[in-house]
């Protein structure tokens, strides 16, 4: 029984730990403009590295193609985004363009 609360506790430790230190050494710590201005495109790197390779691959390999249909629906999704700026329109103007493009393809 004590080895599973060690067990339990130390679980609890590195997982909270990693994300408690990083923000209380930062709060203490006045950040520089440049790097905060830098770490605001953090999230939008992370994000397109998620998301490109999904449009732009299929089978490991490079599909830049008309039957691509994911490439293809990126396109109104981008548009939604790039004009409203919101996440929940974009979404959906993807899904769309992907359920439609995969019920009436183009070749």
């Amino acid at each position: 029984m004590e080895r599973i609360v060690f067990i339990i506790l130390g679980m609890a430790s590195v997982t909270y730990l990693p994300r408690f230190l990083p923000m209380y050494v930062l709060t203490r710590l006045e950040i520089p403009k440049t790097v905060i201005t830098w770490l605001s495109y953090v999230p939008v790197s992370v994000l397109s590295a998620l998301i490109v390779p999904g449009i732009l691959t299929a089978g490991r390999q490079v599909f830049f193609s008309a039957g691509n249909t994911y490439l293809l629906a990126s396109i109104p999704a981008f548009l939604v985004a790039w004009r409203t700026r919101s996440m929940l329109l974009t979404v959906i103007a993807g899904m769309t363009a992907v359920l439609l493009l995969q019920q009436f393809p183009l070749i």
